[in-house]
C-alpha cells in the first residue's frame, strides 16, 4: 500500500523559506529555500547525466553542504542514494558498488582520488560536486509527492560474517525514526543540532533529515573537532549533539581544562551512541552537569531505537532507555522472551527497522534480531551489555573480525588467524590479532598487507605470533581462549 506525503523539503521551504537549514563554523548559512533550489537544481544536473527514477546512485564525501544537497537531488528524481564510507579503502568501496548495482558515483574533491581507484573497471567515470556544479541542467520533472514505501538509501554495514551487506531503507524508515526522536526529546523552537558524525553513517545522516522534518538547523561540522564543538555549545546555540565515548571523553576533558564551567542551560543533551559507555565517564558527566543520553540503534533501526528520555536521564545511569514510539523491544533468552534481569539477544521491531539487505534474502518476521546482548530491568529499561558477539566497537565505527581474519588468511604465509578486541582508553577497542604464520612473517609484512586492503582504523595493533589457536571439536575459533590469552600477554 503506498503513502503520499509532499517532498519534505519542499514543505519545510514552504512553511519556513528564511530559516536556517544548515550553518557551518564558518558562519556561512543555507536557507530551506536555498537548500530546496540548490537540490532541486543538482537534480536536473543529475538527469542531463543519465541518471532516472529506480537508479542507484553512490556518494563518497565528507560532511558538506553539497552532499546533503546530492541526497535530496537524489530523491526528487526517484533514485535511490547509496552511502559510503569515506574510510574505507578502494578495493572496499569496490565491493560495495558492484554489490550494489550503482550506475554512477558522486564524490568531493577530497575523495576523488580514492573514487576513481574504487571505480577501476566499472562503465562510469566518478563525478565531484565541482563538475557537477558546471554542468547544464536538463528539464525534467521532479517528484512532488514522496512514496514512504519506496526506497530512498542503502548503507553498507558488516553481518556477523564480517561480510558487508547494504541495508535498505525507505522514505517511512527515516521518517518513523524522526518522528520517533522528537516524541522522546520533544521539539524547541530555539534547537539546533550540531552534526560531526559522518553523514555518510546512519547517525550523522539521520541529523540531516531531522533538519528537513523538523525545520530545524543543522551545525555541520567537516569533523569532529572538541574545540570548534565546544565553542558551538557555548556561544553558538547548539541545543543537542550526537556523540560517540570518545567525543564525549574530550568534551569533558575540556570542560575540566577550563576550570569545570557548564554548559549553557538552553544546552538540552548529548544523545550518545556507538556502543556502550563506561560507567565511569556517566558519572564524570553527572558530576560535571552535563545530561547524557544513552541511546540504542542500528543501521538496520535507521539510527536510535531506543534512547533514555530526559526525566530517567540521571536515575537510570548507563541505561539505554526504552523502546521509542511506536517500536517495540524484547530480550530472548534460548528461544524465549526473559525476565527482567535476564541477559539475551536484544530483538527490535517498528516502523523504523529495515525490510532486510539488497540482494539478500527479506526478513521473514517482523522482529529483528540484532545480535546484541542486553537486559531490562524490573521497570522496562535497557542494558546493553555488548554490542554483538564478536563485535569490535572502535571509537563509534563496527569491526567484525572475520572480515579482518580473511585478509590476514589471504596473505602467502599466514597459516590461521585470529581477531578480538582489545580495550582502549581512547576508542573503547581496537582489533589486536593472534596468528600462525610461516616463512618467517614479521608484524610489520602484516600490517603493511592490511593497511592496503583495509580501512585503517581496521588494522590490528599487534600481531601475537603463535603455535596453534584455540579451536572446539567443530573445528570452530573459540575467541573467549584468546581474550584468555591476551590477558596473560598483558
Amino acid at each position: 500500500m503506498s503513502l503520499y506525503i509532499p517532498h519534505w523539503l519542499d514543505k519545510q521551504a514552504e512553511l519556513t523559506p528564511n530559516e536556517i537549514a544548515i550553518e557551518q563554523p564558518t558562519g556561512e548559512t543555507i536557507t530551506f529555500r536555498k537548500l530546496q533550489s540548490s537540490s532541486q537544481a543538482y537534480a536536473r544536473k543529475l538527469a542531463s547525466l543519465g541518471i532516472q527514477a529506480g537508479d542507484h546512485l553512490a556518494i563518497l564525501s565528507g560532511n558538506k553542504p553539497e552532499m546533503v544537497m546530492a541526497v535530496h537531488a537524489i530523491s526528487y528524481l526517484g533514485a535511490v542514494a547509496v552511502l559510503l564510507n569515506t574510510r574505507l579503502t578502494a578495493s572496499e568501496i569496490a565491493f560495495q558498488l558492484e554489490d550494489a548495482e550503482v550506475v554512477g558515483l558522486l564524490c568531493d574533491d577530497d575523495t576523488e582520488s580514492l573514487a576513481i581507484d574504487a571505480s577501476e573497471g566499472r562503465s562510469f567515470t566518478p563525478v565531484t560536486f565541482s563538475k557537477l556544479e558546471r554542468t547544464t541542467q536538463r528539464a525534467v520533472d521532479l517528484k512532488e509527492e514522496i512514496n514512504l514505501t519506496d526506497v530512498f538509501t542503502i548503507m553498507y554495514t558488516s553481518g556477523t560474517t564480517g561480510f558487508p551487506k547494504g541495508v535498505i531503507h525507505t522514505y517511512e524508515n527515516h521518517w518513523w525514526s524522526a518522528s520517533a526522536s522528537s516524541l522522546n526529546l520533544g521539539l524547541h523552537k530555539s534547537d539546533k543540532w550540531l552534526a560531526s558524525l559522518p553523514l555518510f553513517h546512519v547517525g550523522g545522516f539521520s541529523i540531516a533529515l531531522k533538519s528537513v522534518i523538523y525545520g530545524m538547523p543543522m551545525y555541520l561540522l567537516p569533523r569532529f573537532d572538541v574545540h570548534v564543538a565546544h565553542d558551538a555549545i557555548m556561544h553558538q546555540g547548539v541545543t543537542i549533539i550526537s556523540v560517540v565515548t570518545v567525543m564525549v571523553d574530550q568534551l569533558l576533558a575540556k570542560l575540566e581544562l577550563d576550570g569545570n564551567i557548564t554548559y549553557p542551560d538552553t544546552f538540552r543533551c548529548m544523545l550518545l551512541g556507538g556502543g556502550p559507555a563506561p560507567k565511569s565517564l556517566l558519572e564524570k558527566a553527572k558530576d560535571l552537569s552535563v545530561p547524557i543520553f544513552q541511546t540504542y540503534g542500528l543501521t538496520e533501526t535507521s539510527s536510535q531505537i531506543a534512547t533514555l528520555s530526559p526525566k530517567d536521564a540521571l536515575e537510570k545511569l548507563g541505561s539505554a532507555g526504552k523502546a521509542l514510539m511506536p517500536a517495540q523491544l524484547k530480550i530472548v533468552q534460548n528461544g524465549t522472551e526473559a525476565s527482567p534481569g535476564e541477559a539475551g539477544e536484544i530483538f527490535v521491531k517498528g516502523p523504523m527497522v529495515s525490510s532486510g539487505y539488497y540482494k539478500r534474502e527479506p526478513k521473514n518476521d517482523a522482529w529483528l534480531a540484532t545480535g546484541d546482548v542486553g537486559y531490562e530491568d524490573e521497570e522496562g529499561f535497557l542494558y546493553v551489555l555488548d554490542r554483538r558477539k564478536d563485535l569490535i566497537v572502535s571509537g563509534g565505527e563496527n569491526i567484525y573480525p572475520a572480515e579482518i581474519e580473511g585478509v590476514l588468511l589471504s596473505m602467502e604465509g599466514v597459516i590461521e588467524a585470529g581477531v578480538i578486541g582489545k580495550s582502549d582508553p581512547k576508542w573503547g577497542q581496537v582489533p589486536v590479532a593472534f596468528v600462525v604464520t610461516e616463512n618467517h612473517v614479521t608484524e610489520g609484512a602484516l600490517k603493511e598487507y592490511c593497511l592496503s586492503r583495509l580501512a585503517k582504523y581496521k588494522v590490528p595493533t599487534v600481531f601475537y605470533f603463535v603455535d596453534a589457536l584455540p579451536r572446539n571439536a567443530s573445528n570452530k575459533l573459540l575467541r573467549y581462549k584468546l581474550q584468555e590469552q591476551l590477558y596473560e600477554q598483558n
